[in-house]
């Protein structure tokens, strides 16, 4: 690959991150809204940009592949009520000033694909693998014993999250079609809820004409403009390189939870943290090293 290809990858990956990372400067003004009724928004205008998009980027034969395939439309139908359920959770979490679980549960997430990919890929987990494991696993625990209730949207994200990506994996749908397809399976279910249920201010005309309703109108091109940057970003760089940018978001969102918003982080909170971080830094240390061996036995073999 090219060092411009390198390069561009390089700047796409870093802006899918530190937008992701910034989410909360986005999601934090419309605190006054229901998370529900955020997420009705953000549904209804990613489907609608994303289709727009699509008929943009043409992505020859996508329809027809997954009319072939219904199992992998019945994989999409699954994968988008998760990320549905993850962006509610986060929503919620960023307007409930819980941003610092938010922020614990993204840096769990590489950890919780680790385990998914022992149990239900039948993968096999390294020694530093299992260390990294239990050291997230001990940072969770301190978290259940320091505040007597088990952390469950940081949980909750990095769950759905890592379950979400095995589905996506496993489907074998590109990015766009993908994201198009699951936010249009979710839009009947958002219009139901909508204009059956809901009785709060995004059903007022008062809203929609003030620079509030503006900033909600955005939040579907906010949603796709990161996916997009990151799917580029995974087809030019190595995966090793991802793994490294992708604890930029979770630690965007903890130094604004901390320093911005003033959400409280004592030792009880630094300790889990620094479970996980430790972690991670295991986790992607033997990443590092399997990758370094998987090359050097490339080349002794060419």
């Amino acid at each position: 690959m090219s060092d411009a290809s390198l390069r561009q990858g390089y700047v796409l990956g870093l802006t899918s991150y530190v937008l992701w990372g910034l989410f909360p400067f986005y999601f934090k003004p419309l605190e006054s809204i229901p998370a529900l009724e955020i997420i009705v928004q953000r549904v209804l205008g990613c489907a609608l940009v994303g289709g727009l998009l699509l008929l943009w980027w043409r992505h020859p034969g996508w329809w027809r592949e997954l009319r072939n395939h219904p199992k992998r439309l019945m994989a999409l139908s699954a994968s988008g009520f998760l990320i549905g359920f993850n962006w509610t959770l986060y929503v919620w979490a960023v307007t409930h000033e819980r941003m610092i679980e938010a922020s614990l549960g993204y840096y769990i997430n590489p950890l919780v694909n680790v385990l998914l990919g022992l149990l239900l890929l039948g993968e096999r987990l390294r020694r530093l693998q299992w260390l990294a494991v239990a050291l997230a696993a001990l940072g969770v625990a301190l978290q259940v014993w320091q505040f007597g209730a088990v952390p469950w949207v940081s949980l909750g994200l990095a769950l759905s999250f890592g379950f979400y990506a095995l589905i996506r994996k496993q489907a074998q749908v590109s990015a766009l079609p993908g994201l198009v397809v699951e936010t249009w399976l979710m839009v009947p279910v958002a219009l139901i809820w909508w204009l059956g249920f809901s009785d709060g201010p995004t059903r007022t005309l008062e809203l929609w004409l003030s620079p509030l309703g503006l900033w909600l109108a955005g939040a579907g091109v906010v949603t796709l403009v990161p996916l997009l940057c990151f799917a580029a970003a995974a087809r030019m760089l190595p995966l090793s390189t991802l793994g490294f940018l992708q604890y930029i978001a979770p630690t965007l969102v903890l130094l604004a939870a901390v320093m911005v918003y003033d959400e409280p982080f004592d030792l009880e909170h630094g300790l889990a943290f620094v479970c996980i971080w430790v972690a991670l830094v295991v986790f992607s240390y033997d990443s590092w090293q399997w990758l370094q061996r998987q090359r050097a036995s490339k080349r002794t073999a060419g």
